[in-house]
């Protein structure tokens, strides 16, 4: 008892020193807790990727060739490292023949998806640069309508992932959200998401999924990081600071754009078969006996193109991926113009929300669904596009929507989340 009674003594004596001990050792457990729940998530995904690989396969049939377009400097570095203990394995153990290709240098992923020989899947292990890259090279490519059916695969790793949010579920928990996304790869459900066409008047055109963004919050938004030392404050501080360069920030530009467009019924995925040839033959002859008439030219209805002058805080044009409806019976992306009478205060608490969702349109704004469009720029015209969240020249551009240009893997739950509202 006397020993014990020197103890506590001590520890209240020393109560700084004791107080800093118990909150390391609390420190400590918590992230040796959090080590050994990481490496329970992985073992039980590996599992899972195991009964695929167990899996039998005819001995005529090679296995399925998996392309892996990795950027290690993705997540400040990190990404290399999470691939390789989270994603890798389960890739491995699934039976896929799997190709890794790691990208140098900013760019390199469009040079190289042009020269990509055949593959069976796309993966994309990076963040939404990696995947603009990739899509932009495998668009460009002469082939691309062949190429532009291979399902894609996303593997978050990146420091903005704006595609898992429509993809896979939300998860607080990084090592299970990445290991979610390599599972839904081998699961095989797919969803079609729209693409942006952008083409300036000299460039080869940019592919984007998410949109296009030009204006004052966006441009706040890419200083955030120079705040850092303000913590939580540091977007607000972003914003508020942006203000005393000049207000009212306004920029003009002019619109010409054409409306939505009825969605064609869905291709079918397996051609059909060759008819008999008796069948052949007689398609044959009666085209023979009996040539095809000529067909009268019809004549082409001319575009209904409306043109609109504005002066705006921030334009955008976005796709629909990031609330998918998928049983929507007409394409469009939305263009929002938002209102260049916004006051500082209201500037402020705008450009925090919009980080979380940089193409939400406010109840003030101007929003306008179209399939086609060419944003004017007045000559002398400074600043940067956003598109994808990556940094272009501001320039005049015309911007045009593939509708259901590209296949991407994502969870079942969501696929089935999405049916479930669209029924609703």
């Amino acid at each position: 008892m006397a020993g014990a009674g020197k103890v506590f003594a001590t520890l209240r004596n020393h109560w700084k020193k004791t107080t800093f001990g118990v909150c390391l050792l609390s420190w400590g457990g918590n992230w040796l807790y959090g080590k050994h729940c990481d490496n329970l998530l992985r073992r039980a995904a590996c599992l899972e990727a195991q009964v695929f690989g167990n899996e039998l396969i005819p001995s005529n049939m090679p296995l399925k060739k998996a392309t892996v377009f990795l950027n290690p400097a993705a997540c400040k570095g990190k990404a290399r490292n999470l691939f390789e203990k989270n994603a890798a394995p389960i890739l491995h153990l699934s039976g896929l023949d799997v190709n890794i290709v790691t990208t140098d240098y900013e760019g390199q992923a469009k040079k190289l998806m042009e020269l990509m020989e055949n593959t069976d899947l796309i993966i994309i292990a990076g963040g939404d640069g990696t995947v603009q890259e990739v899509i932009t090279g495998l668009l460009r490519r002469a082939d691309e309508a062949a190429f532009s059916k291979i399902p894609i695969g996303f593997i978050p790793l990146g420091k903005t992932c704006t595609l898992s949010h429509t993809l896979y579920p939300e998860s607080v928990n990084q090592v299970q959200h990445i290991t979610n996304a390599t599972l839904a790869i081998l699961k095989g459900e797919t969803v079609p998401l729209d693409v942006l066409q952008i083409k300036g008047e000299k460039e080869q055109p940019v592919f984007a999924l998410s949109g296009l963004r030009w204006g004052s919050y966006r441009d706040a938004g890419v200083k955030v990081s120079k705040y850092w030392y303000l913590g939580p404050l540091k977007t607000k501080a972003a914003h508020f600071f942006s203000t005393f360069k000049e207000w009212p920030q306004k920029h003009q530009a002019a619109l010409m754009y054409l409306g939505p467009t009825e969605r064609p019924p869905e291709e079918p995925e397996e051609k059909p078969s060759r008819p008999p040839l008796y069948v052949r033959l007689y398609r044959r002859l009666c085209s023979y006996w009996s040539p095809p008439r000529k067909e009268i030219p019809q004549e082409v209805a001319p575009e209904d193109w409306q043109e609109l002058k504005l002066s705006t805080v921030e334009l955008s044009i976005a796709t629909q991926n990031r609330q998918l409806d998928l049983t929507r019976t007409e394409d469009f992306m939305n263009i929002c113009i938002e209102a260049d009478t916004v006051s500082k205060g209201q500037f402020v608490n705008r450009g925090s929300q919009k980080m979380h969702d940089p193409h939400m349109c406010p109840e003030d704004g101007q929003c306008i669904q179209a399939s086609r469009c060419i944003l004017q720029l007045p000559e002398g015209t400074e600043g940067s596009f956003g598109i994808d969240n990556e940094e272009y020249e501001a320039m005049p551009v015309e911007v045009k929507l593939l509708p259901r240009k590209l296949r991407f893997f994502c969870d079942p739950r969501m696929r089935e989340q999405m049916l479930r509202a669209a029924i609703q």
